[in-house]
């Protein structure tokens, strides 16, 4: 491998690729960097790297881009989408980007550690399993940052020295939403300590197990109240959510009846349920009955009938689509593609991640790409409207979809970072 190396371009989650490929993290195209000490250093910077904003970019792996102007990464966001559907034989539009703000993200899974000198609540460096400390991320809504004082307290009781727990923390209407796994064996000691640590959360689980409730976990799915299930996914910003519902409402239009598949809590179902009825289709039966009671208690709602069924192992037939005008496809990262047997309806919305993209269908499908992303992630969500189109010649998924599709300005998950890959072998720096 040459000691000396100059970028290319961007790989799907941010890394630059020299010839080879050789993939640097954190490197621009056009910049040439030295490889020589076996850490990389830029011997000529390109003229759209800038100073990471937060302080910990530098050892922290939840953001990838922070070094680039945004007005680079928006660029660059945008045409990665274009090339994965260039590649298909797909030509559509895309027709917005929607960034949304800092300090806007409401839920957020961090790591927790106890060790000698304290407690340690933040993220994964890079590829690693070391934990940095991010006390003043520029991500997190303020009110899951406050969690951070009662989550050190958790760790300082409930985790060993050997590893780490994982706190997924949401900001709820009402408050916050704190699901913890990976810690000590609950006994009734180290139940009466946590429910003591209370005050200020909303909700705490250990394990799935309820310790403590205050009142009523409650999500105002615009404007409906939604008790969603310990630790349920949302989309990661409200903004984000906003942004989502009036894409998902533009591309169903005046459809009369919808079906909704992988629908959780409602995201989707509920705002539809004003001018449509729905069928919502969801794995998870908690959250299947979370969107029910949802719209039990809802106001001007149409009818609303949902099943816990698990799509991958019983895709919906085509005699069970055809009595719908819309279809809503929502997948998680695990994918739909087991829906390739399905029949979709005329008007559908699909959530997708264009590196994991695989689409069999004639241009005329698409008829809109709306490209939706926060500004510091590799991570490309995107929103497509497909119409008079079947889903085996639609979209398919190998690998799994990124529903987030309007993010936060990156992602933070406590799991380590990987870095990108390619289709072919690859030296690293």
């Amino acid at each position: 491998m040459a000691s000396r190396v100059t970028i290319e371009r961007l790989g799907h989650r941010g890394d630059g690729i020299a010839p080879g490929p050789v993939f640097v993290p954190r490197a621009l195209p056009g910049e040439v960097v030295d490889l020589a000490t076996g850490k990389p250093r830029i011997l000529a910077p390109s003229d759209q790297r800038v100073k990471a904003a937060c302080a910990h970019y530098g050892a922290c792996g939840g953001c990838a881009l922070q070094h680039a102007r945004d007005t680079f990464v928006a660029a660059w966001k945008v045409d990665v989408v274009r090339q994965a559907l260039a590649a298909q034989g797909l030509h559509p539009p895309v027709v917005g980007v929607h960034t949304s703000p800092p300090h806007s993200r409401r839920r957020a899974t961090f790591s927790l550690k106890r060790t000698k000198s304290g407690e340690i609540v933040g993220f994964h460096a890079p590829a690693s399993e070391a934990i940095i400390d991010t006390p003043s991320c520029l991500l997190l809504h303020p009110q899951v940052q406050a969690a951070r004082p009662a989550l050190a307290r958790i760790a300082r009781i409930g985790a060993s020295r050997k590893g780490a727990l994982s706190a997924t923390v949401t900001c709820l209407s009402n408050g916050l939403d704190v699901a913890v796994r990976g810690g000590k064996p609950l006994t009734a000691a180290l139940q009466a300590e946590l429910a003591a640590l209370a005050p200020g959360i909303l909700r705490l689980t250990w394990e799935g197990e309820l310790l403590a409730q205050a009142e009523r976990p409650v999500l105002r799915v615009d404007g409906v109240a939604v008790s969603p299930p310990p630790g349920a996914f949302l989309q990661a910003t409200a903004e984000g959510e906003a942004a989502l519902r009036q894409a998902v409402h533009d591309a169903v239009g005046t459809a009369e009846h919808v079906a909704d598949l992988f629908a959780g809590i409602g995201t989707f179902a509920l705002p539809l349920a004003r001018g449509a009825k729905v069928h919502a289709v969801e794995g998870d039966a908690a959250m299947t009955e979370a969107l029910l009671s949802g719209w039990r208690q809802g106001a001007g709602l149409k009818r609303v009938t949902a099943e816990a069924q698990d799509l991958f192992r019983r895709p919906l037939e085509p005699d069970e689509l055809a009595r719908f005008d819309a279809l809503v496809l929502d997948p998680p990262r695990a994918g739909a593609e087991a829906l390739g047997a399905s029949r979709c309806a005329p008007v559908g919305l699909c959530v997708v991640q264009p590196r994991q993209l695989r689409a069999r269908c004639t241009p005329a499908c698409g008829s809109g790409i709306p490209c939706r992303m926060g500004p510091r992630c590799g991570s490309i969500p995107l929103v497509a409207a497909c119409r008079a189109c079947s889903l085996p010649h639609a979209l398919s998924y190998p690998g799994g979809v990124t529903a987030t599709a309007t993010g936060p300005p990156c992602s933070k998950s406590s799991k380590p970072s990987s870095r990108a890959t390619d289709s072919a072998p690859s030296s690293r720096a």
